[in-house]
């Protein structure tokens, strides 16, 4: 969080409770759509601002709603991935979404649909407060009605304060993390008052959010993760492929495919690697993603002698091709709400052998799809491996259950559905209408006390 916004979240959080501050109230009066800014024009086809044309505030459901998503970047993650997948699956006819990177683009961005604007570098340095007023001028330019901030950090910060600044009818801060590195900090606690929805990725995150980061309940929605069941599917190996990344043409493999980073843990995964050679002396192990633990996590693999079976690929694009070179998929995490390469693994037929951490005993259901085990507990992790790769008919009989529950409850259709649904209820409410009921086209979504109360 950038420091330099403390005070003036202070300001905004006690503007809403009726205790106006004169600089906060000032700037709101500042802002307006006549106002120019000069944004970067989008790489991928966003439209200038000051050539834009939108409608004004204050409209019906008659016209898609301009949907703006606030993210730092678009760094190559879960989170993000998943974002653009729902921007492809969002309907046309009822939302207009946008993106708005604080810095830079980054490396997902030619991914996101070509009718989908996206603007960037807003914030200039670590303690540039002016992006408020720059991002304010841009939702107020560009006439958005609802705002959505992925994750936690500056862009929830700063993204709720330009957005109450602009008057834009629905903030709502969408999470995907329990604890560090992405924890809800003091400054964005002090902005509860601020937003009309905390989005949720499963249930038990929901239950998270309200005992223990203290959301309202009533403020806290669930949109659970989904997966593209279509492009994450089975499919035979690629030899082509298994040669390529180093692997020999019948070793067992297992893999993980996470950031390199300290709260996924990848040290355990390193130690489930080389207690399970110990019994499978042929397998190998295949690490796809990149971050900063990179160098530390190769040296740890030369001091345990794996070099020769522990294969980094980092980033890739084809990982529904990855995950089919797999005979078992493992995550090894600290910590986790609903990690979606789990959703991937269980969409393409693969056993998942995962820590029992956040929401992932709801995919991951012990003994169906796969097994879990304690955090920490190398021991029993790699016997879980061992058991798969000695026992390839059990590993395929539960692969072909995991795609069935997977593509039958998280599903994108889904998670698309229930996101829309939420969004349109939110604004609808916020402006006194009520919304269309298809009964063809919605799903019930769990919101607030309903969700939370339900136990296990």
């Amino acid at each position: 969080m950038c420091e330099g916004g403390k005070e003036r979240g202070r300001e905004g959080a006690r503007e809403r409770r009726g205790e106006p501050r004169c600089a906060v109230m000032s700037l709101r009066r500042s802002l307006s759509p006549s106002l120019s800014l000069s944004v970067p024009p989008s790489p991928i086809g966003g439209p200038a601002l000051a050539s834009s044309l939108v409608p004004p505030y204050g409209c019906t459901n008659d016209r898609p709603l301009r949907l703006m998503f606030v993210n730092t970047s678009l760094f190559v993650g879960g989170a993000e991935s998943l974002q653009i997948e729902l921007l492809r699956s969002l309907d046309r006819s009822r939302f207009l979404p946008e993106i708005c990177c604080l810095k830079a683009d980054g490396p997902l961005a030619p991914q996101v649909p070509d009718d989908v604007p996206v603007f960037h570098h807003l914030i200039r340095h670590k303690y540039d407060v002016a992006v408020v007023m720059r991002l304010a001028r841009l939702l107020r330019r560009r006439q958005v009605d609802v705002v959505v901030t992925v994750g936690a950090g500056d862009r929830m910060f700063w993204g709720r304060i330009a957005a109450w600044l602009a008057g834009v009818p629905v903030i709502a801060a969408w999470l995907h993390s329990t604890g560090w590195p992405d924890c809800i900090g003091r400054l964005n606690r002090l902005l509860t008052p601020l937003t009309d929805a905390f989005l949720a990725v499963a249930p038990p995150h929901g239950r998270y959010l309200v005992d223990v980061e203290k959301l309202p309940a009533n403020r806290v929605h669930v949109v659970a993760n989904g997966v593209d069941t279509e492009r994450f599917r089975p499919r035979p190996a690629d030899e082509k492929l298994r040669g390529e990344v180093g692997l020999p043409p019948t070793a067992p493999v297992a893999g993980i495919v996470a950031r390199l980073s300290r709260e996924k843990n990848h040290d355990l995964f390193l130690r489930v690697a080389a207690l399970v050679r110990e019994q499978v002396h042929d397998a190998h192990f295949l690490i796809v993603g990149e971050g900063p633990e990179r160098d530390r996590l190769a040296a740890h693999v030369e001091q345990l002698g794996l070099a020769d079976a522990v294969h980094f690929l980092g980033n890739r694009a084809d990982v529904p091709d990855l995950l089919a070179l797999l005979d078992v998929f493992v995550l090894t995490s600290h910590v986790e709400a609903n990690p979606v390469s789990i959703l991937e693994a269980l969409a393409s037929g693969k056993p998942v052998v995962a820590t029992r951490v956040g929401s992932v005993p709801e995919t991951v259901r012990d003994g169906e799809v796969g097994y879990l085990a304690e955090p920490g507990d190398a021991a029993t992790l790699s016997a879980r491996v061992v058991e798969l790769l000695r026992g390839p008919r059990l590993a395929r009989r539960l692969g072909r259950e995991a795609r069935r529950q997977v593509v039958e409850q998280h599903s994108m259709r889904n998670m698309v559905v229930r996101f829309q649904d939420v969004v349109e209820q939110l604004h609808a409410s916020k402006l006194g209408r009520p919304v269309a009921d298809d009964e063809n086209n919605r799903t019930p979504f769990l919101v607030g006390t309903h969700l939370l109360s339900t136990e296990g």
